[in-house]
């Protein structure tokens, strides 16, 4: 079952859930969730989706338990995003949710949690010393 975080209001956590369990039963998102997705997340639903789509979303995770995703955005930038304290280092994170708060997250973590909900999330496995570098900003793209 998919953890949601509670920095997420709850319609949004429970859109999730909805999306999880019918991608489960179908291996589709209906169109009423598509629609509820765009109406609460606005533009950046579809870029998310499309992010999704293009296998974008990987999840990188160490022996010792640490866990970061790394999305690569539509430019072919790679973001590593912490879902844990919902942050991402993108210019649309800064300016749209930090700066003008218009709303809750950008396309990278958005396309993070849909991955979640769907199943679809790339794993990779990295050594402690890599997860490091990760997290530090240090590591070779």
């Amino acid at each position: 079952m998919l953890i949601m975080r509670s920095l997420l209001p709850a319609v949004a956590e429970q859109l999730f859930r909805d999306i999880q369990k019918a991608y489960q039963e179908t291996s589709q998102i209906p169109d009423d969730l598509l629609i509820a997705l765009k109406f609460v997340f606005g533009p950046c639903a579809l870029q998310a989706l499309n992010l999704v789509d293009q296998h974008s979303v990987t999840c990188l995770s160490s022996s010792s338990g640490r866990k970061a995703f790394q999305v690569i955005g539509g430019s072919g930038r790679l973001y590593t995003c912490f879902v844990s304290c919902h942050y991402c280092p993108c210019p649309a994170f800064a300016y749209t949710v930090l700066r003008r708060n218009e709303g809750p997250l950008c396309k990278h973590i958005l396309a993070v949690y849909l991955c979640q909900a769907m199943a679809v999330t790339q794993e990779e496995s990295v050594s402690d010393q890599q997860m490091s570098a990760v997290l530090s900003g240090t590591a070779l793209p």
